[in-house]
């Protein structure tokens, strides 16, 4: 029942166009305790057909700026392919301290960003 309710939560998660990775990964190494290694592909495996639903909708919705897109995506790959290499060189100790590190310092630029926000709309 944990992995039903860790999946639907991070899928609305990833509808919204957050990442459902922020969610899933955390959640699956605290319930299910599987190798940050695995933990890290199940995350990417779930995002194909997840972001191929939201991507549908975001598209029917015409709110995708394929312009913006394209050399987003393309510079992406090149990203993709390095940091899968990155990872796989990497112990599972190692690794989930790096993808610690990089939730924290998203966590603290939403906070800074949100205040920031807030300070120009008053």
């Amino acid at each position: 029942m944990i992995l039903f309710l860790i999946g639907f939560i991070a899928g609305i998660v990833s509808g919204m166009g957050i990442g459902g990775g922020a969610i899933l990964i955390p959640a699956l190494i605290m319930f299910v305790k599987p190798p940050q290694h695995i933990a890290q592909s199940v995350n990417l495996l779930y995002f194909i057909p997840t972001a191929i639903v939201a991507l549908v909708i975001h598209i029917k919705n015409k709110r995708i700026n394929f312009k913006l897109a394209l050399p987003i995506i393309i510079f992406g790959l090149f990203g993709a392919y390095i940091g899968s290499q990155l990872a796989l060189n990497l112990s599972g100790p190692v690794l989930r301290k790096w993808f610690g590190v990089f939730l924290l310092a998203i966590g603290i630029n939403e906070m800074l960003r949100k205040t920031k926000d807030r300070k120009g709309t008053q």
